[in-house]
């Protein structure tokens, strides 16, 4: 058989080419798809390979499923030990306590940590630091205990710091410790301690958070691990007219046909630390529950699995500065991951991020 001339293409080359390319199609997705598209886009795919291909895929999936469900077990020896290790903490943070409340001042001890290089003098920092620390410096020298510690610490993350109203601060200097406990069934329960107080009665506030670490049959693939899927507050006993969780609203009404003017009192919802142990009743089925409650749901999980796994723990550190947990660094992070999107060929009169913006995944309702 004749060589193709120079230019010309033959029948059989040009089905080998429009393979290549459909096959570089295949494996390679527009960068514009979001999640949705490029799930429907993967799913296409798959359906459309040779079917001898489709069968291998089934094959892995149904290993897949297998080592989820081994992962699953995992998790279950994981939960265990955090029990049994929690109880091996508990002596150090019991003595913790008991510095911080002031009924026992430890002899003194040179540090067993080497402090790091740099660290500004108080010469060294600004106006705005020493103003700030004037108030600091007055703290009388036979102060007892750590004064302020857990406000101090909740100050200091980003996260609950925005829980903390102006007016929740005098009920939470009478914070004294903060405790978890692991129960029987898959759930951990966050314990407030609180001394005695002209707010409420309770001595303790609770918060019970349901763990489930099982491969769901209706959704096998979406497993990652244990996730918090309820949580159980307490009633507050507030002391008469100290509830911090309600303001007071007066408001002036006039009767339309006499004149008379009367004074309606109101109570009505208000920010506050304390609605943390209220949470609202809402359904926990994926098919009823709305996105504003899941978005409830969503940051109420979050901010238990923070104060399990990083307060309580590591209380100290935050109250030194040691960790710092501050939300603008993360914006400045995500701001300078978006300029890196942006097409630098300004004569294309690109302006807008190529690809869809990156979103940092939220993995704090899993533990």
């Amino acid at each position: 058989m004749d060589a193709p001339q120079e230019g010309n293409v033959d029948a059989d080359s040009c089905n080998e080419i429009e393979d290549d390319k459909s096959n570089s199609d295949c494996q390679s997705m527009p960068a514009y798809m979001n999640s949705v598209l490029r799930r429907q886009f993967l799913q296409e795919m798959v359906k459309a390979l040779p079917v001898s291909v489709q069968n291998r895929i089934v094959v892995l999936k149904n290993l897949q499923l297998e080592h989820l469900k081994i992962e699953a077990e995992f998790f279950d020896e994981v939960y265990k030990l955090e029990k049994k290790y929690q109880l091996k903490y508990q002596p150090m943070f019991d003595k913790r306590k008991e510095i911080v409340v002031g009924n026992v001042d430890p002899s003194e001890e040179k540090p067993n940590w080497k402090e790091p290089k740099n660290v500004p003098t108080d010469g060294e920092v600004g106006d705005g630091f020493r103003e700030s620390l004037k108030s600091i410096k007055k703290m009388p020298q036979d102060a007892k205990g750590i004064p302020d510690f857990w406000l101090t610490v909740f100050r200091n993350t980003a996260m609950l710091s925005e829980m903390v109203q102006t007016h929740d601060e005098p009920a939470i200097r009478k914070l004294t410790d903060i405790v978890i406990k692991y129960d029987n069934e898959h759930s951990y329960t966050l314990e407030f301690h609180f001394d005695k107080n002209e707010y409420f009665s309770n001595a303790v506030l609770t918060k019970q958070y349901f763990l489930k670490s099982t491969v769901d049959p209706e959704d096998p693939f979406a497993f990652e691990g244990p996730e918090i899927y309820k949580c159980k507050g307490c009633v507050i006993n507030w002391e008469k007219k100290m509830n911090l969780t309600v303001k007071t609203i007066r408001k002036k009404q006039k009767h339309k046909e006499r004149g008379a003017v009367r004074t309606i009192v109101k109570l009505v919802p208000t920010d506050s630390f304390f609605n943390f142990f209220n949470p609202p009743e809402v359904s926990t089925d994926k098919d009823e529950i709305d996105d504003e409650s899941q978005q409830i749901l969503a940051t109420d999980f979050e901010i238990g699995h923070f104060l399990r796994a990083r307060i309580i723990p590591k209380a100290v550190l935050y109250y030194t500065g040691d960790i710092v947990d501050d939300e603008d660094d993360d914006d400045e992070e995500e701001f300078e991951n978006e300029e890196d999107e942006y097409d630098d060929d300004e004569n294309e009169g690109h302006s807008k991020p190529i690809g869809s913006k990156k979103q940092s995944p939220n993995d704090c309702p899993n533990q």
